[in-house]
């Protein structure tokens, strides 16, 4: 690595940069960062790279649990966050300049986006417009788009699930993630990288309801029938479950904690519907109100490379 060169890292180092660099302190995972800020993996490792390439000195300290800061990494943690912390000090008293967008704004989304992604979204979004109102609903994903259908909600966020109906709402493609095999330590798959949903036919699947869809139809392709071992609503439930060695889930790694990962094995489901697409719902043919339409900018007003597909 070369010296480090104040005037270099102004001009080459971008604030989304040094932000996936937080993420993966905090993530503890490169992997985890990229996902939380919705950006390919191998992107995600590269920008890193290029950051340590500039400054001169290795920033992460990388083991095979994941990734610590280096006592350099410490320091620029450190003033990275003062940048932002004085960020949000000037969004604070630009924003006082104006009156800014008022009125109210209905949120529907389900649990897995609202806590990986929505929540510092909406966060944000508070802070930017504080004389919106806003109302989060978290519903299923089903319900989802029959809120925004039905004026329920002004915007909804789901995943692209099978035999969903869409039927009275336009589709905006949000961010992507993908659903992994979530194994107990002990279990005799917990050695293997990946695995098809055939293999996890004969074992006792913990199924979330938001994938029976996608299960029975997988199920289908295969000419078989699928009967889970157990059936529960949420993901959280679902992992304790296989902590407690019950059996084994399918859920969206971005839901997975450092603290899940020494807890459990986390294999690939090398299936083509692993890929979770999640969309933005509005009403089809009707105008978002100015504090929908300022909702969503901030959801879609990202480089090209961060956006789902």
């Amino acid at each position: 690595m070369g010296m480090f060169n104040r005037l270099h890292l102004i001009r080459q180092v971008d604030l989304f940069t040094l932000r996936l660099f937080l993420s993966a302190i905090e993530e503890q995972q490169t992997g985890r960062a990229a996902i939380r800020e919705n950006i390919a993996a191998s992107t995600a490792t590269k920008r890193i790279q290029i950051l340590e390439d500039i400054s001169g000195i290795q920033l992460l300290e990388r083991g095979p649990k994941g990734v610590v800061p280096s006592p350099a990494g410490e320091v620029l943690a450190r003033y990275v966050r003062q940048i932002f912390d004085s960020l949000e000090d000037l969004r604070s008293e630009i924003s006082s300049f104006t009156e800014g967008v008022r009125g109210e704004l209905t949120i529907a989304s389900a649990r897995t986006i609202v806590v990986p992604f929505l929540a510092r979204e909406t966060g944000d979004y508070s802070r930017e417009f504080p004389l919106v109102r806003l109302t989060l609903h978290d519903v299923e994903n089903a319900q989802v788009v029959r809120q925004v259908a039905h004026g329920q909600a002004d915007v909804g966020v789901f995943a692209a699930a099978y035999g969903l109906d869409l039927d009275g709402v336009d589709v905006t493609p949000y961010r992507r993630d993908r659903l992994v095999v979530v194994v107990p330590r002990d279990h005799l798959r917990s050695e293997r990288t990946g695995v098809t949903f055939q293999d996890l036919l004969p074992e006792k699947l913990i199924a979330v309801t938001s994938l029976l869809g996608a299960f029975r139809a997988a199920a289908g392709r295969l000419e078989r029938e699928f009967a889970p071992e157990y059936h529960v609503r949420s993901a959280s439930v679902a992992l304790s479950l296989v902590q407690a060695g019950l059996g084994v889930t399918v859920q969206p790694e971005c839901l997975l904690t450092q603290e899940d990962l020494g807890s459990v094995a986390v294999l690939e489901l090398a299936e083509p519907w692993a890929v979770r697409k999640i969309h933005i719902a509005t009403a089809r043919g009707r105008t978002p109100s100015p504090a929908a339409g300022a909702f969503l900018t901030q959801l879609l007003d990202r480089p090209s490379d961060h956006r789902g597909a």
